[in-house]
């Protein structure tokens, strides 16, 4: 809902873009933002999440129908937990929220995270202002991220992009005029890649910024590792939860013998106990049947299952990946792909299977050595809200 700025006894520029937060959503949103690890993050998390409340839907109205929150809603709060700043997908072109309460309004100042990891990168930034006492946000203002690489002051000592108030361009409805009269406009320019983690690096940071009390782990070491383990989506979610204390929320043995864990859940998994001959068990001798862990996507405009299920034993540690249809007798089309991959995204032998004419499933078949291993799945094409997740066995 658009705001009635005229209450207001400050300053209005009446190019700003003002929307109502109703008093219901600041109460609910303060809720859903008690789950951080400090009162910082709390009140971060807050501010984000009535910014994007506020501007999603108008945004969808008005100019995006298509428009969502990248990441998914799920893993949002692993990106709340350690820096300020929301990015919404538009198809190809990208934006982030970068909400303050602050009453300055002389400049924008962007965390290096969302202009420097290359897959965090938008093409444009717009600055809000959060008005609790008057229940709105004010979007006073945006930049492109060619302008805050090129034509931008960078302070090191909090790692933010700072842009003065009189650089932005104060209509942000300005955005989608540029686009059909200028579509050849450079918003986006490319960003030198992140060094690659080891599995050992990022355990070893894991587990040092994932004490929460380290109030501010974004700045607790070199951006280079940082960007790093935050572009990996498994592994940011791993430190957020570490920072909730808590442990082993992806562990598949853990989801075979207690459940599907809260976090997991949130992201789409869940179990079902198959009957053996529905999971290809061998022998009417058996009398226990383990559950199978199954992941609902989107593909393509489609709905499948991913299912994860032991081959044989527990013990064995042989388990099985299968892509198929969530509707009874369609099949997969030719070209979509299954792959897994190492914890750090690393391709090993047999990791991926494809369809190369129309089949009823997709299915790798993996074996686990005996130490704990993490695996990551993924399907081309992309599925609808993807986030990189790892799987521990």
């Amino acid at each position: 809902m658009t705001f009635n700025s005229g209450k207001l006894t400050s300053s209005i520029n009446s190019n700003h873009l003002w929307l109502e937060i109703p008093e219901t959503e600041q109460n609910k949103s303060w809720q859903q933002s008690q789950v951080f690890s400090t009162s910082n993050r709390r009140w971060t998390a807050y501010l984000n999440r009535l910014s994007l409340n506020a501007f999603l839907p108008w945004l969808r109205e008005q100019y995006a129908s298509n428009a969502t929150v990248s990441p998914n809603l799920a893993a949002l709060p692993s990106v709340w937990e350690v820096v300020n700043g929301t990015r919404i997908s538009l198809g190809e072109k990208r934006l982030v929220l970068i909400p303050t309460e602050t009453l300055d309004l002389s400049e924008m100042r962007v965390p290096q995270e969302w202009v420097d990891i290359p897959n965090w990168t938008a093409d444009y930034y717009l600055a809000v202002q959060v008005n609790l006492e008057e229940g709105c946000i004010r979007v006073w203002g945006y930049a492109t991220h060619e302008q805050l690489k090129n034509r931008s002051t960078f302070d090191a000592s909090d790692r933010v992009y700072c842009v003065n108030g009189e650089d932005l361009i104060s209509n942000v409805s300005i955005i989608w005029m540029a686009q059909q009269v200028c579509p050849e406009e450079v918003t986006r320019i490319e960003t030198a890649p992140l060094p690659n983690l080891s599995v050992q690096q990022a355990e070893n940071l894991i587990t040092r910024l994932g004490d929460s009390t380290v109030i501010s782990p974004r700045m607790a070491v070199p951006f280079q590792m940082w960007g790093a383990l935050l572009e990996h989506g498994g592994w940011r979610q791993r430190l957020f939860e570490k920072r909730q204390g808590k442990q082993e929320s992806w562990s598949i043995l853990n989801w075979m013998q207690t459940g599907v864990s809260d976090f997991a859940e949130q992201f789409g998994w869940g179990s079902v106990e198959l009957q053996p001959s529905a999971v290809g068990a061998r022998g009417a001798g058996q009398t226990s049947v383990l559950p199978t862990l199954i992941r609902k996507l989107t593909i393509a405009g489609k709905k499948y299952e991913l299912r994860l299920q032991p081959k044989g034993n527990i013990q064995d540690n042989v388990w099985r990946f299968e892509l198929r249809s969530a509707t009874a007798g369609e099949m997969i089309p030719v070209g979509i792909k299954l792959t897994l991959l190492t914890e750090d995204l690393q391709p090993f032998h047999g990791n991926q299977a494809q369809a190369t004419k129309p089949v009823e499933r997709l299915y790798v078949e993996v074996a686990m050595g005996d130490t704990k291993e993490g695996l990551v799945w993924q399907t081309e094409p992309t599925p609808e809200d993807y986030e990189c997740e790892v799987l521990y066995f």
